[in-house]
C-alpha cells in the first residue's frame, strides 16, 4: 500500500470513530434525559410496559422476522458458521418464547425500594435505598433476542440504557428497537428513549460504548473472550465500571459411579446447541472408565455431529469450542482421576462458568461440588441450566464469573442498582 493511500485509510478509520462516538454520545444524552422519568414510573406502568412488548412482538412479527431474513441472507453470503447463525435466527417460536419471558418478567414482583435497617444512636433510623444506577450500556454479539432481553430488564430495573450489538444483527435489532420496545414504552406513558440503540455498525462503536463515564457509568458486555476483556480493559482506562461475560464452556465429569443412560442423556442435553457458553465443552471421564467409555462416547458425540478431541491435545484443555468459528462442533475429552482431580481441572483449566458431575455416589458428588469454585455447580444435571430463565424464572443481561464480590451468575434486574444509606430522625411513634 502506497503512503498516500495508507492516509486515506486512516482518515476514513478517524472519521468512523468520530462517527460512531458521536452517535454513543447522542444516544447516551438522549437516555440520560429519559432516564428520571423512568426512575420516578409506577410500578404498574414498568410492568404493562414489559406486556406491551410482548404483545408487540406478535403483533409485528412480520416486520421483525422479514429484518431477521435480510440479516440471515446476508450472514449466509458472508460465510458464517451454522453455530452463528443459529444464534442471528429468529422464527415464530422464538419470538414467542421471548414474550413468554417478558410476560413472566412483569408478573414478578419488584424489589423493595428501601428497607429498614437499624436505629441508630441519638434517635436515628438507618435505611438502605435501592436506586437505579441511570444509564447503562450493554454491548453484545449478533444475537437479536439480547435487545429484548436486555431491553427489558434495564425497564424492570428503571434504568434508561444504550445497546450496541453486532453488525450481523443490527437490522433485527433495529426491527425490535422500533417495532417493539419504543412503541410498547410509548402506549403504557413511558419515554421510548429510554432505551436506546446504537445504529453504527463496526467495532468502533463498542470502543465508544466504554468511554463515556460520565454519561454510561456501567456496560455489560457480552460476546466473545478477547473483544469483550478488551472493551473491559478499556472500560477500566476510562474510568467505566463493567459487567463483562467473557468465557464459557461447561464441563460434565462422569465419575465411576455414573449410570450410562444418565450420562449419555446429560451430554446430549447439553449439546442441543453449539453457539451457546453453557453448552459441553470439556467431558472429563474417570480412569476406570475410559478404556471401557472411550469408543462410546466419541460414538455417541459422532451421532450428535460432534468431533471428539483426544489425548494428547494441541489445545488448552478448556478451549472453547463454540468461540471457535468452523470447529464448534467439538467437544475435548480428558481422563480425570477422581472428583477432586475433576474439580481441579474445571477450576484451573477452565473459565469457572460452569462444571458438573454425574456420579451415583453421592460422596463423591458432594467432593466434586466442594471442591469446585465456578460460578455454577451441578450433580447428575446439564449446565445448560447455568441461564437466568432456567434458574431464576428471570431473562438475564449475561452471566457474570468474576472471582470478587458483586454480581455473580446470572444478572437480572435485581443486581442492576445502586445501594444508599440514608439516616433520618426516628419517627413519632417508633
Amino acid at each position: 500500500m502506497t503512503a498516500e493511500g495508507a492516509a486515506v485509510d486512516e482518515a476514513a478509520r478517524d472519521a468512523g470513530e468520530r462517527e460512531a462516538a458521536g452517535a454513543v454520545r447522542a444516544a447516551a444524552n438522549a437516555a440520560r434525559a429519559a432516564a428520571p422519568g423512568l426512575a420516578a414510573a409506577p410500578g404498574a406502568s414498568i410492568d404493562e410496559a414489559l406486556r406491551a412488548m410482548a404483545g408487540a412482538l406478535g403483533d409485528a412479527s412480520g416486520a421483525v422476522l422479514a429484518a431477521n431474513e435480510r440479516d440471515m441472507r446476508a450472514a449466509a453470503d458472508a460465510g458464517l458458521p451454522d453455530a452463528l447463525r443459529d444464534r442471528l435466527r429468529l422464527d415464530e417460536a422464538r419470538l414467542r418464547g421471548m414474550a413468554d419471558q417478558l410476560r413472566a418478567l412483569a408478573g414478578i414482583p419488584a424489589e423493595p425500594a428501601s428497607r429498614f435497617v437499624r436505629e441508630l444512636p441519638g434517635g436515628l433510623s438507618l435505611t438502605e435505598r435501592r436506586r437505579p444506577v441511570g444509564v447503562i450500556g450493554a454491548n453484545f454479539e449478533a444475537r437479536p433476542n439480547v435487545v429484548v432481553d436486555i431491553a427489558s430488564q434495564l425497564v424492570k430495573s428503571r434504568n434508561a440504557g444504550v445497546l450496541r450489538t453486532g453488525s450481523a444483527a443490527l437490522r433485527s435489532a433495529v426491527a425490535l428497537a422500533d417495532e417493539v420496545i419504543a412503541p410498547a414504552l410509548s402506549r403504557t406513558g413511558l419515554n421510548p428513549s429510554a432505551v436506546q440503540l446504537v445504529r453504527a455498525p463496526g467495532q468502533a462503536a463498542a470502543y465508544a460504548l466504554v468511554r463515556e463515564p460520565a454519561l454510561i457509568p456501567l456496560v455489560i458486555l457480552r460476546g466473545s473472550g478477547a473483544s469483550t476483556r478488551a472493551l473491559a480493559g478499556e472500560g477500566a482506562r476510562h474510568g467505566v465500571r463493567t459487567l463483562a461475560h467473557a468465557d464459557g464452556g461447561g464441563v460434565l465429569y462422569l465419575h465411576s459411579s455414573a449410570e450410562r443412560e444418565l450420562a449419555d442423556s446429560l451430554i446430549t442435553a447439553s449439546l442441543d446447541r453449539l453457539g451457546v457458553c453453557n453448552r459441553l465443552n470439556l467431558l472429563l471421564v474417570h480412569r476406570d472408565l475410559w478404556s471401557e467409555w472411550l469408543p462410546r462416547l466419541t460414538g455417541l458425540l459422532g451421532g450428535l455431529g460432534v468431533t471428539a478431541s483426544l489425548p494428547p491435545h494441541d489445545h488448552p484443555l478448556g478451549h472453547e469450542w463454540a468461540l471457535e468459528t468452523g470447529r464448534e462442533a467439538t467437544v475435548t475429552i480428558a481422563p480425570a482421576g477422581g472428583p477432586a482431580e475433576a474439580a481441579a481441572i474445571a477450576n484451573d483449566e477452565t473459565s469457572g462458568l460452569a462444571a458438573g458431575i454425574v456420579a451415583g455416589d453421592q460422596a463423591a458428588a458432594a467432593e466434586f461440588l466442594g471442591a469446585y469454585a465456578g460460578t455454577g455447580a451441578f450433580w447428575n444435571a446439564t449446565t445448560r441450566l447455568l441461564d437466568g430463565f432456567k434458574l431464576l424464572s428471570v431473562p438475564e443481561t449475561g452471566i457474570n464469573i468474576d472471582a470478587v464480590p458483586g454480581p455473580r451468575g446470572p444478572v437480572t434486574f435485581r443486581d442492576l442498582y445502586l445501594r444508599q444509606f440514608v439516616v433520618t430522625p426516628v419517627a413519632p411513634g417508633h
